[in-house]
């Protein structure tokens, strides 16, 4: 009667086991196949080849907009400019401070108001011309003084012309504009990206109140184009942080955790690659599972695209196949391992059914005894 009552108890437990095993796993029933219905709120999709060339063939090639390539214009002198003016053979001119004192002391500011003030010629207006037009109209004044002068203008504090590097960079703050072009790439080398937090893919340039998304990730590809975006005066650069992209793995790996997303595109094998591969013993290589939700799922259906990892050639495919920011890659059990999960559940429980039989037995031969 003991043992009936114990191998009914295991029996139970046993069928409860299997309408709920435990563990998290994914299963198809009830998903409709690509192109089945278009009622269904999932789709499931193999990932194959033609699914490849059918994604590439719509991807289109980042550009950068045709204004932001701009042959850079020649620098033109601004307010709060320092510059350095020699007229050759005239000391009293160039140095009037006195050759042994710093050359900054001999430096001429040009003011607020754009100009700046010159022996003999008093007002000179030096904001918005290029160093050449303030050397020939301080050549030209001076002639009236000083037979043939020959001029030479640098600048040598640059404070005009600034642009501001902020976000996910070491050195964030102003940058300024010199003769020399300054370039996006200059500009984000010098402020020093922050590799391990910075969304490469979604840099924002803001110029005359337009924003421009630019793609760094674009850099790797030959002849870019970003190569060739130059900075003006008033220029913002904001690198974004990566910490709303994310790819969430989970299941049958060695390391289920969230990644997140430092460039543009990540393919599969990355991902896969990233948390330590699939996991040998419990793992199930068909079962390897990218989950993609949407916006509104009333209009269109959510999407989870297959791939059958068993065969070594499916990882050429998920070399080719790009996930997404938000998306849930997720690997199945193996039916083994949800049957090992489900033993190793029942085994306790077994315990205490024994231990409950073996209790009421005793009890059973106690009371008969005591009659």
């Amino acid at each position: 009667m003991t043992r009936s009552f114990s191998l009914l108890m295991l029996a139970s437990l046993a069928l409860q086991g299997c309408m709920f095993s435990p563990g998290q796993h994914l299963s198809t029933f009830g998903i409709t196949r690509q192109g089945a219905s278009e009622s269904s709120r999932v789709e499931l999709i193999p990932i194959t080849p033609k699914l490849i060339s059918m994604n590439r063939a719509t991807q289109k090639r980042e550009s950068v907009p045709t204004e932001l390539l701009a042959t850079p214009a020649e620098y033109r002198i601004g307010n709060n400019d320092v510059l350095y003016i020699t007229v050759w053979d005239h000391p009293e001119l160039t140095a009037p401070s006195g050759a042994q004192q710093q050359i900054d002391a001999n430096g001429r500011l040009v003011r607020s108001d754009g100009t700046l003030y010159y022996p003999y010629i008093k007002e000179v207006q030096a904001a918005g011309r290029t160093i050449q037009q303030l050397r020939d109209d301080i050549e030209q004044r001076l002639s009236a003084f000083i037979a043939e002068p020959q001029v030479d203008v640098a600048v040598l504090r640059f404070a005009s012309q600034k642009v501001v590097v902020t976000g996910a960079v070491a050195k964030a703050g102003p940058q300024a504009i010199s003769t020399n072009p300054l370039s996006v790439v200059e500009a984000l080398g010098s402020a020093g990206i922050d590799t391990n937090n910075a969304d490469l893919s979604g840099l924002l340039l803001t110029r005359n109140g337009r924003v421009y998304p630019l793609n760094l990730d674009t850099l790797n590809q030959q002849d870019s184009e970003l190569q060739n975006v130059y900075l003006q005066g008033g220029d913002k650069l904001y690198l974004p942080y990566n910490d709303n992209k994310r790819i969430y793995v989970m299941g049958e790996v060695n390391q289920p955790r969230a990644l997140s997303f430092k460039t543009a595109t990540m393919n599969l094998s990355d991902v896969l690659g990233s948390v330590g591969g699939l996991s040998q013993t419990t793992a199930n290589g068909n079962a390897v599972y990218v989950i993609r939700g949407v916006e509104n799922l009333d209009v269109e259906p959510a999407k989870i695209y297959q791939l059958e990892a068993e065969s070594p050639t499916a990882m050429v495919l998920a070399t080719h196949f790009e996930v997404r920011p938000q998306d849930v890659v997720y690997v199945g059990p193996a039916n083994v391992t949800r049957w090992n999960r489900l033993i190793s559940q029942l085994v306790p429980s077994a315990s205490i059914v024994g231990t409950g039989a073996s209790a009421a037995k005793n009890w059973s031969e106690f009371t008969n005894n005591s009659k």
